[in-house]
């Protein structure tokens, strides 16, 4: 690549203030755009088993909608990594938001005729903003410097907290809207997931300009056109498998353990008489949870390192697991405080996880990694958005809850035996 001839990225290199103040645009545009993201993510999430448990007719499929929309995130993780890697975050991030806004506007459509193949289809299609809207946080990172790493991801998550929690919260308004233009109450909250979907691509696509990913490419082949490529242990290694794979198994476990005990919450206060304002209320909290205390979490994983924080994340998920077992049905305080410290414990996982794998690789292959690792991600969703509705309806929720709990505590000692293991290699 010859950076030299391109004046539009030349100026960053020459100028450390100008770099500096790209990044901090950057930042602004992707929690801009997360704000709507987090609203269509949200308000689709809220509503989605309920949807399919109203439609199928049973309860044994109730988990379909989530694992339709993590089959259909992780084909769209993929497609976006790809596109981010060869034409930029600003392609791949407006391609997968936008397929995401038709996904919602799909479900609406399948709801008011009734066509559960039409459903099945938009809802893998609407898995792409949730994957889009994840995968977001990496655009960050891009121009970020090693100790701005954790920090820059904290920062787009929590700004997803706004969009996230009034979505869950617009559920009885966007019920009622529904009804008012004869559309069933419970494929309101998709019209409200379309459209923001929609809105956060368009925000990409007119603001994230130039383009983070591709700036930071340029830089680094200029670096090493140059003889300027640093020699720190860090860049030593350019992809460092084993980083990759524990960054990739920290995140895939929480976000099994997450999707699966989620899913099925709400159906799990249905039966116990709450209503679509208790519902609203304990999964807006808990999506808050998952982003809120972001800023928090990247500025202890970069004090503390990602070992450390994924340890506490398998402790804090432990601990929501629990609760949601053992605490009664009919207590809403309870079951907002189990969701409250499921979300957390999926922060702490998602985000140290994330700066694990950003630290094994570098600009050269990082967008394509970080896409393939947002598959396995995806999956493992799917995997607990599937398994969800199963387990409950042969045994329990607090059956389910327990599993999760189980799988999050296992994570431990691997997490603890995969840094042994990478400091015996790097010895050797």
């Amino acid at each position: 690549m010859n950076v030299k001839g391109n004046r539009s990225i030349q100026p960053y290199i020459d100028s450390p203030e100008k770099l500096d103040k790209l990044y901090r645009r950057v930042i602004f545009v992707a929690s801009l755009s997360q704000i709507f993201g987090g609203a269509g993510l949200a308000a689709g999430i809220t509503v989605g088993a309920l949807l399919a448990q109203q439609m199928l007719g049973t309860a044994a499929y109730a988990g379909l909608p989530m694992a339709l929309f993590t089959f259909g995130s992780a084909g769209t993780a993929l497609l976006v990594g790809r596109l981010s890697q060869r034409y930029g975050r600003r392609f791949g991030l407006t391609t997968g938001f936008m397929l995401g806004g038709f996904g919602g506007l799909g479900v609406v459509l399948a709801a008011v005729i009734n066509n559960i193949p039409l459903l099945v289809i938009s809802m893998l299609i609407y898995g792409a903003g949730t994957a889009t809207n994840l995968q977001t946080r990496y655009a960050g990172t891009d121009l970020a410097s090693k100790n701005q790493r954790a920090k820059a991801v904290s920062i787009i998550m929590v700004s997803a907290t706004f969009g996230a929690f009034a979505g869950p919260n617009m559920v009885g308004i966007m019920g009622e809207l529904a009804l008012s233009i004869g559309i069933p109450a419970l494929a309101g909250p998709f019209l409200l997931s379309g459209t923001a979907f929609i809105l956060a691509g368009v925000v990409i696509f007119l603001l994230l300009r130039p383009d983070p990913f591709l700036t930071a490419k340029a830089i680094e082949a200029y670096k090493r056109e140059n003889g300027q490529e640093e020699t720190s242990p860090d860049s030593a290694q350019a992809y460092n498998k084993q980083g990759v794979a524990a960054g990739a198994a920290i995140m895939v476990v929480t976000q099994m353990t997450m999707i699966a005990i989620m899913t099925m919450t709400p159906v799990h206060m249905e039966h116990y008489g709450h209503d679509l304002g208790d519902i609203g209320l304990v999964i807006g909290i808990h999506i808050g949870a998952m982003y809120l205390p972001s800023l928090f979490t990247g500025i202890l994983v970069d004090k503390f390192g990602s070992t450390a924080m994924s340890v506490a994340s398998g402790v804090t998920l432990g601990l929501a697991s629990a609760l949601a077992a053992f605490a009664p049905g009919e207590s809403l305080f309870s079951l907002v405080l189990a969701l409250a410290l499921l979300g957390i414990g999926w922060n702490i996982g998602l985000i140290s996880g994330t700066t694990k794998v950003v630290e094994s690789t570098e600009a050269s292959n990082r967008a394509k990694t970080q896409g393939t690792v947002d598959v396995f991600i995806a999956l493992s969703g799917a995997s607990g958005g599937i398994l969800s509705g199963m387990v409950v309806a042969g045994s329990s929720y607090a059956a389910l809850s327990l599993i999760g709990g189980f799988l999050s505590l296992i994570l431990i000692p691997f997490i603890l035996w995969s840094r042994r293991s990478n400091g015996a290699a790097r010895t050797d």
